[in-house]
């Protein structure tokens, strides 16, 4: 089915998203019904703790993280050194399209942050969770009130990845309008423009947001480093009585980006704007309709059911290497006068009912949580191979698979609580079926190889978590939890012909977490705890043999800490100079990492994007809607590739960020940004293909209207 029909079914259909759940500083109330969450129309910044329980979700005993984006300047391009300056342990792989690769304690690669559950509102956004799991779409983080970061196995009630979750809770209707309207537009460095657009308000029973968003730029790479994207988003939440609520939503996204290629350090050091691909070209689109039926069945009982539909399409083509040159691509310019063409669709359908009981006994309140997901997905993939010119954007079929997933899971936490003592016992069945039917053909059409390949993997998940108050709202917690990586289409059933499979069993892994957190003071927060993930079974390619490359252990630290340096003066001194001079908050946080892969072909080395320490700092400061941040990311030197091949060093970095937000009248508002104030020189993402260059000195000002 064409994009074009899909969204014009979508749209014609009423679909729901849903009010997400945030701690009750952010909610605001009709009838009897609570609304947890926020409009882009507040600014309250919200805990980093999560509280223990929030809807039909425990977070009791692990380590959870609210990272609220009011606290910083409105983050423009997708800026995530920004977004999650305050937030130890994740690791940016850099790049300037609008793709976003995340990485977390050297727990696979970032590449497309698929070591993760990444969700929207609590809804899977990978391109498969399980077969394909590239987040290729995230949404723009001008809608995003908050990201909630559950850590390592403690994110079992979303699912098995090993890295944890982060769930993107985009805004909500206003309630306290009958309509709003915004608009942001942004220009910068690069021919860099961005433009949101939003109304929202609440008439009745009913409320809507919706929003439209563009962004584009010419890239600093000399040619072919252009991208262009547009999104929008509609909900509507109806309140159909004082118990129930009803949340639909629709949202469709189109992007496309060149792709310049990497250089190799020769080249980087001579010039790092230079283009090494003329041709490649990556473009995405994403089509979904969601559904969700809030329900509060009586006093501690609550309902909570999702659906969902999808269209996803990845699409390329890129430039082939010539005979001569091999397979050798790190850092070449393709000479070669063929493209590689590459097409996959993704029509997904996704059920998830969750439910809340609150009960008493053994002298202690204690809350259940239980549920299920439902997930189907048909991935067509058709590879091509151009033979009108390196550009050529269609050809002769060289591949045609057949993929579909068949997955379900049943999933249970219970809090039980004596006192100041939590106990949460868990436990997660999955179940994953991949049946992969797949042909190569030769550039004749004649076909070479036929597959046809199920696999059903069956996993039972563990995990606990312990937590225990003490006097001045501080919390020692800890975590144990299992997790688990299935297999992916291309460890399932590898095309690329003279390729093998010598084990393909989903890894398995376990994570322990012990920490401190608190805010013991209202101008102190922190939190810091030690770990060890042991991570059984990564897989790699060596002589195009894929198999287990080993387990690896990965110990550390992690810290954390903010100060409101002109709230602790007043609350020292006995001094009112917040009220005059606003807030004026310092933050460090740090971890520390040690990794070792033990076994296989790379026994002994360390693992990819593992770097011994990542340090961020910096300053906020706030005053009746003035935000000012100066914001610092340290990184110490690591490696891109579990072999640890020179080509694939990442030399340590650091670089600052400065940014502003300045209201000028009750409507209107100006931001301006100086990124990599310093004009640092470095990369933090390397591919087969070469290196990425990070992003030099660059610019952005403009200004938001709303009434």
């Amino acid at each position: 089915m064409k994009p074009q029909l899909l969204s014009t079914l979508f749209a014609c259909l009423a679909l729901p998203l849903r009010a997400q759940e945030s701690p009750p500083t952010a909610a605001t109330t009709l009838d009897t019904i609570t609304v947890y969450g926020e409009s882009e129309n507040d600014s309250v910044v919200q805990n980093p703790f999560p509280l223990p329980v929030e809807g039909t979700k425990i977070f009791a005993g692990k380590r959870a993280t609210v990272i609220d984006l009011d606290a910083l300047p409105k983050v423009q391009a997708n800026n995530y050194r920004q977004a999650l300056a305050l937030t130890p342990g994740l690791l940016i792989s850099e790049e300037t399209t609008p793709l976003v690769s995340i990485g977390y304690r050297g727990i696979g690669t970032p590449a497309r942050t698929q070591f993760m559950q990444v969700l929207k509102d609590g809804i899977p956004i990978h391109a498969d969770p399980f077969g394909y799991p590239e987040a290729y779409y995230t949404p723009p983080l001008d809608v995003v009130d908050r990201i909630e970061f559950i850590r390592g196995g403690g994110s079992l009630m979303y699912g098995p990845q090993p890295a944890g979750t982060l769930n993107y809770i985009t805004y909500i209707p206003d309630r306290n309008t009958p309509f709003s309207f915004r608009t942001q537009n942004i220009g910068g460095t690069d021919g860099f423009f961005s433009n949101y657009t939003a109304i929202t308000g609440t008439v009745g029973k009913v409320g809507y947001y919706g929003y439209f968003n563009h962004r584009e730029s010419e890239g600093f790479r000399t040619s072919n480093s252009d991208y262009h994207l547009d999104g929008g988003h509609f909900k509507i939440s109806y309140d159909v009585d004082a118990d129930t609520r009803w949340i639909l939503a629709v949202d469709a996204y189109e992007q496309e980006n060149d792709e310049p290629g990497g250089l190799s350090y020769s080249d980087y050091v001579r010039n790092r704007d230079k283009t090494t691909r003329t041709n490649d070209v990556f473009s995405l689109s994403r089509y979904v309709v969601s559904a969700e039926l809030q329900h509060k069945i009586q006093d501690g009982t609550e309902l909570d059911v999702k659906m969902w539909a999808g269209y996803y399409n990845r699409y390329s083509h890129r430039q082939r290497l010539s005979t001569q040159q091999g397979t050798n691509a790190f850092g070449v310019t393709p000479e070669g006068t063929q493209s590689n063409i590459e097409d996959q669709t993704f029509y997904s359908l996704g059920f998830e009912p969750r439910i809340r009981q609150d009960w008493q006994a053994l002298g202690g309140e204690h809350t259940l949580t239980a549920g299920m997901q439902f997930y189907l997905m048909d991935s067509p993939r058709r590879d091509q191979r151009g033979l009108s010119g390196p550009a050529a954007s269609s050809g002769v079929t060289t591949g045609d698979s057949q993929r579909d997933v068949f997955y379900y899971s049943f999933f249970a936490e219970n809090k039980f609580t004596w006192g100041d003592l939590t106990i949460t016992p868990g436990f997660r069945l999955e179940s994953v079926e991949q049946s992969v039917h797949s042909k190569t053909f030769n550039t004749a059409g004649v076909l070479q190889s036929e597959r046809d390949v199920t696999k059903h993997d069956i996993q039972p998940l563990f995990g606990l978590g312990i937590a225990y108050d003490l006097p001045a709202e501080t919390q020692i917690y800890a975590n144990i939890s299992q997790s688990y990586r299935p297999t992916v289409f291309t460890e399932s059933v590898i095309a690329t012909p003279g390729s093998t499979v010598t084990d393909s069993d989903p890894g398995l892994g376990w994570s322990y977490e012990l920490g401190y957190r608190g805010t013991p003071r209202q101008w102190f927060t922190f939190d810091t705890s030690v770990f060890l993930v042991d991570q059984d079974n990564r897989f790699a390619v060596s002589n195009n043999v894929l198999g287990s490359a080993g387990r690896s252990i990965n110990i550390g630290w992690d810290g954390a800490f903010q100060v409101d340096l002109i709230g602790a003066y007043d609350a020292l001194q006995g001094t009112k100079l917040a009220s005059q001079l606003g807030s004026l908050s310092f933050h460090a946080n740090t971890t520390l990492l040690n990794a070792e892969i033990k076994g296989g072909p790379n026994d002994g080395s360390t693992p990819q994007f593992a770097p011994d320490y990542m340090v961020r700092t910096g300053l906020i400061y706030g005053l009746k809607g003035v935000k000012v941040s100066f914001l610092g990311t340290f990184v110490a030197d690591h490696k891109a590739q579990d072999s640890n091949n020179p080509n694939f060093d990442i030399p340590s970095y650091m670089t600052w960020d400065l940014t502003a937000e300045v209201p000028v009248t009750k409507n209107f508002t100006l931001m301006a940004g100086l990124n990599n104030v310093f004009n640092e020189d470095y990369y933090s993402r390397i591919t087969s293909n070469g290196i990425d260059p990070a992003y030099g000195r660059n610019f952005y000002l403009g200004a938001s209207f709303q009434f």
